[in-house]
């Protein structure tokens, strides 16, 4: 059976839509009609003089659905008397029918006798295409915009850049932003501020001051709490700490009010330079000034007073924000419990977490890291930490990789071997990818256990998962390798990182060295110091140590004095193992004297004898008085 075209009485109905039936779609409803209805005479396109405008436009959105844009839809237009003017166009553009008839519809305006779009129309259109993600059209159209005749103000500038910036066309917004101030209009204070925040907001923290001076030599464009805010937050970022705090002084002087986020981010500051006064003397200026403190603000203080080693002021700080009404988030609660967990104070820690459901401040996977992390460092039992980790999974928190990685690096610091195994395969049948620093710590513990082919095992099987390894992975297992006397299987690990283009650190440079001192190749470990240096690899007190160490126990004490007191005087001092070494020497080559005025200096300075050294310096002196006597 052969099918033709459909007959369907509707649809060969809107193929033969005359023009007739088109007024009658839009026929003008007689007044008792409309009251008969109680159509409200008000809104719409058009003025109050027009009571049935609503309604019309109404039923031109119908036939903009039925027809979509094209010669129907136009028909409509002259029937209904509809003017082509800048209005129209954005009531249009406002319409719930697909974009491409809007789009349609705006370029045949365009072309309407005494008709130009205007940049109302313009930006009601970017604004449309933007909701639709048609990032490549609201580009086209935003050219348009700037290369055509219409004035543009500073406000829709404004906007375009924030759409050019959250769609991450950056340069492009900057493009704009010249082409417009240069011959369109005259930025204000807030155009300013929508490049500087899409700037911040892009990390080109470094670009924003170069425009901060650009709109103070406008000459009619001075700088707001919005520009002041935004340049103290990058110059914080860029650790320019002095600009940002005359940037806020300046402000002040100027006669604006700081917001809670600036008095933030220069609490921050002082705090980072350790000027916790001045940090603290922030919050009392923020009270006298009536700025309330937020909980970014309250985050930021708590914070700061941890590191600072005030825990209890800390705490306190977190009581008296309950007290004012301010409600905390997880953020501020993960630091807290961070800061007591750190400072032997678990016990507190357990109950702040207790607390964050009173609080309807819901736990994340930060917050049960943090715990299980505590446990760990206030070496309670593992037990503990397993509990906390089952309890977690039960309360519906997906652990992260870095869940497993505290719990491996946790139950290998306890000897539970077998156990940070066990998590390792759990870890990978959960598809985490492989984590080098779990991997670190269970090859460390297996190289102590001595068992060295184990470790290798892992760490072969760390570079086929990851294509390569971390520097600190190579490190340890170069240690253990000199440790273990396979000095030359190191040595081809050393090498292979550099292949793999994964640059030695200084502890990969250390643990060679070590194991170097160990197979008594002093002048290699040298050679080793000085390779360090020229790579760009600064040499840690470690370094120092380890080839002081070498030079003393094959080089007589000539070469290890020497190193010695070149390290007095340079930026690296002797430490009490640098010491200790040194005395070691002097004490084997029987140059008591010496290690005597040694012991004294080293007493001066606050360093402790090693007491097998000093065991041994006693009993050599005792065996020379012995000599001493008999001969006499």
């Amino acid at each position: 059976m052969r099918r033709g075209i459909s007959t369907f009485p509707p649809f060969s109905q809107r193929l033969k839509q005359t023009e007739n039936e088109i007024v009658q779609m839009f026929r003008l409803p007689n007044p008792h009609e409309v009251n008969h209805q109680n159509v409200p005479v008000k809104g719409g396109y058009g003025s109050r003089k027009e009571p049935y405008s609503r309604t019309l436009d109404e039923r031109f959105i119908r036939i903009l659905k039925i027809f979509k844009w094209g010669p129907d839809a136009e028909k409509a237009l002259e029937v209904l008397k509809l003017k082509v003017d800048a209005r129209l166009v954005r009531e249009i553009l406002k319409v719930d029918v697909e974009v491409s008839v809007k789009t349609q519809f705006f370029k045949w305006a365009g072309k309407r006798r005494n008709f130009e779009h205007d940049s109302t129309t313009y930006m009601a259109l970017i604004r449309c295409l933007d909701e639709h993600r048609m990032f490549g059209d609201v580009w086209k159209t935003i050219q348009d915009m700037v290369k055509g005749s219409c004035a543009m103000g500073p406000a829709e500038l404004s906007e375009i850049v924030k759409i050019l910036g959250r769609i991450k066309m950056v340069n492009r917004a900057l493009s704009v932003f010249y082409q417009v101030k240069g011959r369109k209009c005259r930025p204000t204070a807030t155009t300013y501020n929508s490049v500087i925040l899409m700037l911040m907001q892009e990390g080109h923290h470094e670009k924003v001051h170069e425009l901060y001076n650009e709109m103070c030599s406008e000459g009619h464009c001075f700088p707001d709490t919005v520009t002041y805010s935004a340049l103290i937050s990058a110059f914080a970022k860029l650790n320019r700490d002095d600009s940002a705090i005359r940037l806020f002084d300046e402000m002040k002087e100027n006669g604006l009010e700081p917001t809670a986020k600036i008095y933030t981010t220069l609490m921050g500051i002082y705090f980072r330079l350790g000027r916790v006064e001045e940090a603290l003397g922030l919050v009392k200026e923020m009270r006298v000034r009536r700025c309330l403190p937020t909980v970014f603000t309250y985050t930021e203080l708590i914070r700061g007073l941890g590191k600072s080693g005030r825990v209890e002021d800390a705490y306190m700080t977190y009581k008296k924000m309950l007290k004012d009404g301010c409600k905390p988030d997880v953020i501020l609660m993960n630091n807290l419990i961070n800061i007591l967990g750190r400072s032997d104070r678990l016990r507190d820690a357990i109950k702040l977490f207790d607390e964050m459901k009173l609080l309807n401040c819901a736990p994340n996977v930060v917050t049960y890291n943090t715990i299980i992390k505590s446990l760990f460092e206030a070496k309670a039992p593992p037990s503990e930490a397993s509990s906390w980790f089952e309890r977690m999974k039960k309360d519906g928190i997906v652990p992260s990789s870095f869940t497993y990685s505290i719990l491996i690096d946790g139950f290998c610091k306890t000897n539970r071997v077998e156990k940070a195994l066990l998590l390792l395969e759990e870890m990978d049948e959960k598809g985490f990818p492989p984590c080098p620093a779990a991997y670190c710590s269970l090859i460390n513990t297996l190289g102590v256990a001595k068992r060295y082919d184990v470790a290798n095992e892992l760490f072969q099987e760390l570079k086929e998962n990851c294509g390569s390894s971390s520097a600190r992975v190579y490190a340890v297992m170069i240690k253990h390798f000199g440790k273990c006397g396979r000095l030359n299987e190191a040595i081809n690990l050393f090498n292979e990182m550099k292949k793999l283009g994964c640059t030695p650190d200084v502890y990969a440079y250390n643990a060679l060295m070590t194991g170097m001192v160990r197979a008594e190749r002093v002048d290699e470990v040298f050679s080793l110091f000085r390779a360090m240096e020229e790579n760009g690899c600064s040499p840690d007190i470690n370094s120092h140590n380890i080839v002081l160490n070498g030079l003393a126990r094959t080089g007589g004490p000539k070469r290890a004095l020497e190193m010695f007191e070149k390290m007095k005087n340079s930026t690296i001092r002797p430490d009490g193992v640098s010491y200790n070494t040194i005395l070691g020497c002097l004490s084997r080559a029987g140059m008591f004297e010496e290690a005597a005025k040694l012991m004294q200096e080293m007493s001066s300075k606050g360093f402790q004898y090693d007491l097998i050294t000093y065991s041994s310096i006693l009993e050599a002196v005792g065996k020379v008085d012995d000599c001493k006597m008999v001969e006499s």
